[in-house]
């Protein structure tokens, strides 16, 4: 009962969230703003989900400029997780068979996010350069999950360099996301699916690295990721317990 009710809040709200987001951006087509105003709008999502979302958001970040924004990716529940750390003129990277899902995938490209090619090397080479040359001109930061598809259960898969690649050439810093872990955690028949922190840390300045340290640079992010995902998954756990016992 609880699976059709949350299943009729949330398709008609997604739905709606696409037609009327993609009309509103018709005004201001690929405006990097639209990015953060509808993320913002998912997130509040999360409790329907009966997730309680603590979002720790680095007060450093807003005076640095921009940057690459880096996420570890679990599922489709990080549309709702995640959505409250996107930071203001930050647009997200997407597999360009994105915009073949109806009425999101035209919406995700009119709220200005990017869309590669994911399938041809050539090509996606090509796109670190598109993504560097729209950081300049649009005055954007970047978000991107540097795993390259969803990592369902099996911990923080290995990092991709194409992030790693974009932020030595662009000149910017790194920033990491950690969102505690999701899967299988959350069922749609359960009022509460506990706690989720979502944390940005530090920011990793770039300008010591070279191209032919890139996987120097992934191999670390991994692993500093790595070890706050842990940190986060024991803080959920020590919560819950102390919850259960109330």
């Amino acid at each position: 009962m609880l699976v059709i009710l949350r299943a009729l809040i949330v398709i008609p709200f997604c739905i709606l969230v696409c037609l009327g987001g993609s009309l509103y951006c018709l005004f201001s087509p690929r405006n990097p703003r639209h990015s953060y105003t509808f993320g913002r709008l998912f997130g509040r999502l999360a409790p329907v989900f009966g997730l309680t979302v603590e979002t720790r958001i680095n007060p450093v970040i807003k005076a640095d400029g921009n940057c690459i924004y880096i996420a570890n990716h679990q599922n489709n529940y990080d549309m709702v997780t995640a959505a409250a750390a996107v930071q203001p003129r930050t647009v997200t990277v997407g597999k360009k068979s994105l915009l073949w899902i109806p009425f999101f995938g035209p919406f995700y490209w009119l709220t200005g996010n990017i869309l590669i090619d994911r399938n041809n090397k050539t090509k996606s080479r090509g796109t670190i350069y598109q993504i560097i040359d729209q950081m300049k001109k649009r005055d954007i930061s970047v978000w991107m999950f540097p795993e390259g598809t969803r990592s369902r259960g099996r911990g923080l898969l290995p990092f991709k360099t194409g992030a790693f690649h974009a932020a030595i050439a662009a000149g910017v810093q790194i920033v990491p996301i950690c969102v505690s872990t999701t899967s299988g955690k959350i069922k749609l028949n359960r009022w509460n699916n506990g706690h989720v922190i979502v944390e940005m840390m530090s920011p990793i300045d770039t300008s010591s690295y070279d191209k032919d340290q890139v996987r120097e640079l992934a191999q670390h992010c991994h692993d500093i990721m790595t070890e706050k995902l842990a940190q986060l998954d024991q803080e959920v756990a020590e919560r819950e317990a102390v919850d259960r016992q109330r």
